[in-house]
């Protein structure tokens, strides 16, 4: 070109959940028989809506103002629906102009990068989900500013860490909060949330609170939303229907903006987004058009209920098996429905692999595992793919220096994914003592 057109650092950050999906693909095609534990989507994992959440988007579907436009902020009925849901807590209290809807949020997550000054950074959880870290980075056009999730404390942060990133570098604007986690699956309790408001109320910055599984806790936990902590610092919480109808494939999400007009320069980065959001017009109609009669049946409670349940067996399936492998950490996942584990320090070498029986799935492998620079977690997972056709992701592609993988609670078959994790401890052990 006439002219450089990329940024600095492009090509450096890919979204990997995504990038394995083609590989698993290519390597199905060549005959391999795959379990695809890599992707939060709990409909291609085979879960089966009950009819009554059917018969809703059904009866919407039939309605002509389903095919229009909506307002570019939403739906207004749907936003006072939301308003209300939040303002009967007696926290941070909201009106339907402090909702913006999106294309689901990862649309809603670039935007909100998108809008700051380039310069000015969110300081992250590292691991941190991916669409985060990119757009974080993304925006910047720098690697992202982060306070660590300790496995030794079950992956919970040091306030006191976030306080010293803070401290040290000025650009530093925002916090952002994934709770409960991914890819960790940790739920943070009140008084480290509380923690960290004061710090942001400190330092004069904004929350960012994705709380999209926040109706998805189990073995015991609680949490409270955002909300209900933040007085009058500003904040933003991230929700959605992907993950917790579930339907991932509405690509419905929402901001709550909370104290939208205590800070000038707050509100007038708010005004930035809804600008972006303008540009597109607005969001889909039809899953909007639902959201009331879903969140408000009376099945809906008990519907989130049983997946908890399941999601509640399922962790403890999983701690249960791999717990007792060598060279490995694990947590009990507490919310949404992954697992995050930890390789042992210096338990990866680099030159590990495991057999491969099909020449032309092991020659995908060496495709990858043989490229340059391959982070020694990264060679676990395909060799793991390759061997057992068994799909996960590795931890360092959410923006950690942690060797592990994560994998989701998502299958539906309990003694399948009973079998998938007695396999996983196999050659997990298998890897270790192969170099």
């Amino acid at each position: 070109m006439r002219t450089h057109i990329l940024p600095p650092g492009a090509g450096e950050l890919t979204y990997e959940i995504r990038a394995i999906v083609e590989v698993a693909d290519k390597m199905r095609k060549l005959g391999l028989t795959t379990n695809m534990e890599n992707i939060g989507d709990p409909i291609a994992k085979g879960e089966k809506l009950p009819s009554w959440i059917k018969e809703i988007v059904q009866k919407a579907a039939g309605e002509d103002s389903s095919y229009g436009y909506s307002p570019t902020r939403g739906l207004l009925e749907t936003r006072q629906f939301l308003v209300e849901q939040n303002n009967r807590m007696g926290g941070a209290q909201i009106g339907p102009e402090d909702i913006i809807f999106f294309n689901g949020l990862g649309d809603a997550v670039q935007k909100i990068y998108y809008a700051l000054r380039k310069e000015v950074r969110v300081l992250t959880p590292s691991p941190t989900y991916s669409a985060h870290f990119l757009g974080e980075a993304g925006h910047a056009g720098a690697r992202p500013v982060s306070y660590r999730l300790n496995p030794e404390d079950g992956w919970l942060p040091d306030p006191q860490e976030i306080r010293r990133a803070v401290k040290a570098n000025p650009d530093i604007a925002g916090i952002l909060v994934i709770n409960p986690d991914n890819p960790t699956g940790v739920v943070y309790p009140s008084s480290l949330l509380r923690e960290i408001v004061t710090i942001a109320r400190e330092h004069d910055m904004f929350l960012l609170c994705d709380e999209i599984y926040h109706n998805m806790i189990y073995n015991g936990h609680s949490t409270p939303l955002i909300a209900s902590l933040i007085g009058d610092l500003p904040a933003i919480s991230l929700k959605g229907l992907s993950k917790e109808v579930p339907w991932p494939g509405s690509r419905c999400g929402w901001i709550e903006i909370y104290n939208g007009r205590k800070d000038k320069e707050f509100a007038q980065y708010i005004q930035n987004i809804f600008n972006a959001k303008m540009v597109e017009v607005c969001s889909t109609t039809l899953p909007q058009k639902v959201i009331p009669a879903l969140l408000s049946h009376p099945q809906y409670k008990v519907y989130l209920d049983e997946r908890n349940h399941r999601y509640e067996r399922y962790s403890n399936i999983a701690v249960d098996a791999l717990k007792k492998v060598p060279g490995i950490f694990v947590n009990r996942t507490n919310g949404a429905f992954y697992m995050s584990v930890v390789f042992g320090a210096g338990k990866l070498n680099g030159r590990q692999s495991l057999p491969i029986e099909n020449p032309d799935v092991r020659a995908v492998v060496d495709g990858v595992v043989n490229q340059k620079g391959v982070e020694p977690d990264k060679r676990f997972v395909y060799y793991l793919l390759g061997n057992s056709g068994i799909c996960v992701v590795p931890l360092t592609a959410f923006s950690t220096t942690e060797q592990g993988f994560r994998i989701t609670l998502l299958e539906q078959n309990e003694q399948t994914f009973a079998r998938i994790l007695r396999t996983l401890s196999e050659k997990i052990g298998a890897y270790l003592a192969s170099a």
